[in-house]
């Protein structure tokens, strides 16, 4: 496959990561005190003076963001260690943290306050183990919550390789592993490009990250065929139809009455490895993994009118980045990206989520992301549109193998490594 050197050192990786949990630190009911000591630091651009002046931000609301990056500052603080953790969640109505790891297995974490300060994180047992597939880039990639708290949702490769969506019934705190039915299925014809990451959009529909199937340059040509649901990310309503379908379908998806996949909102993505939503705006945030050369953040506003990103195209293949790929010209609805960068110590972009909470003000608006490779933290920031910074947080996720971020209930953001670790990002 013509796929840079890189991505058989992460699928080596990833192979080797469900080791990760036969540590001397076993994750299951174990308790840690989260106390103010960070793991990594980063100190303000510039010095002292400037960061607490005129270059600092002034007070703003949730929803304003703020002028520059000058004042951003951060901490890591490790919240818990968990066997290859790939994505997180948190079930509305609790402050818990449900964690999915890759080898099939969900696991809630507990932050409890202590008195005198801080945090005690309590991991539990699994809730619930879909045994799926690890080769490759496979296994358990995401899992969602219902906006009414009644079912949870996983995305994973099962046993054959191929994309899975799982229903199952919350009972108290538990998952009912008996009612579980399924939603959606693709065949998957590579290890690689798998996408998986699920999650519920503001209008309350379901989304699902799919890539193009694998293998170097789009070799099936699914990313730029809207009949095909792979190399797209599709929206629909996954509680059962009243014909007894397993989904349900928008009425407003563009292909809803024909001419493509029905589930299929967005099309032209190569590997979107992590979506998110500015949950004060209701912008789309999509990060595309690359072929050999660039790496690929894309905004979608909300306008107000629609869900963001309705029938937009990434332009995969034809464009990596901004640049020609295989050539051609622009699709109907492609839309560029607000920010590439070449590959160099990086390999694979991991995409993260607008900054909101409280405790980190000096990056209030700006979208966080990061590098499978390059475990650095970075801090994108736009204005109508349009990218007005982009910098290093100087802080590096211990352990590396930065597979996704986490947004608590609080807006507060989290950062997981496969290696193992799941970290609260704290201002420094």
């Amino acid at each position: 496959m013509n796929r840079r050197a890189a991505t058989a050192a992460i699928s080596l990786v990833l192979l080797a990561a469900g080791c990760v949990g036969d540590s001397d630190d076993d994750p299951t009911g174990s308790t840690r005190l989260l106390a103010g000591t960070p793991t990594t630091t980063a100190e303000p651009a510039g010095d002292e003076d400037e960061a607490a002046g005129d270059g600092a931000p002034t007070t703003t609301t949730a929803q304003e963001s703020v002028a520059d990056l000058s004042a951003a500052a951060i901490v890591l603080t490790e919240v818990a260690r968990l066997s290859a953790p790939t994505s997180m969640a948190v079930r509305p109505g609790s402050g818990d943290l449900y964690v999915t790891e890759r080898a099939g297995t969900v696991r809630a974490i507990a932050l409890r306050p202590v008195t005198g300060g801080g945090v005690r994180a309590e991991v539990g047992p699994p809730l619930v183990d879909v045994s799926t597939s690890t080769d490759g880039e496979r296994g358990l990639l995401g899992l969602a919550f219902h906006p009414d708290g009644t079912h949870v949702y996983l995305s994973y490769t099962d046993r054959a390789g191929d994309t899975q969506v799982d229903e199952m019934a919350i009972d108290g705190a538990a998952i009912d592993a008996g009612s579980r039915r399924s939603v959606f299925s693709t065949e998957q014809p590579f290890a690689n490009h798998n996408g998986g990451q699920i999650s519920f959009g503001p209008d309350g529909y379901l989304y699902l990250a799919l890539g193009d199937g694998g293998g170097g340059g789009d070799p099936l040509g699914t990313a730029q065929d809207p009949g095909n649901v792979l190399g797209s990310i599709l929206r629909f309503d996954p509680r059962p139809g009243p014909d007894g379908s397993p989904r349900q379908i928008p009425g407003d998806n563009p292909f809803a009455g024909g001419g493509g996949a029905p589930e299929v909102w967005i099309t032209g993505v190569r590997n979107p490895w992590r979506f998110s939503w500015d949950r004060a705006t209701d912008d789309l945030w999509i990060a595309d993994v690359g072929q050999n050369a660039i790496e690929e953040i894309t905004l979608l506003p909300a306008d107000g009118s629609t869900s963001p990103g309705r029938a937009a195209n990434l332009g995969w293949p034809i464009f990596e980045g901004e640049e020609p790929f295989a050539g051609g010209d622009a699709p109907d609805g492609y839309v560029a990206p607000i920010h590439t960068y070449e590959l160099g110590p990086g390999c694979s972009i991991t995409g993260g989520y607008v900054s909101r909470g409280d405790a980190l003000p000096g990056l209030r608006g700006a979208y966080l992301y990061s590098d499978y490779c390059d475990p650095t933290i970075r801090a994108v920031l736009q204005r109508d549109g349009e990218l007005v910074e982009e910098r290093s947080l100087d802080v590096e996720v211990p352990g590396g193998s930065v597979v996704s971020f986490g947004e608590g209930p609080d807006g507060e953001l989290y950062v997981l490594s496969l290696s193992g670790g799941i970290y609260r990002i704290d201002p420094a």
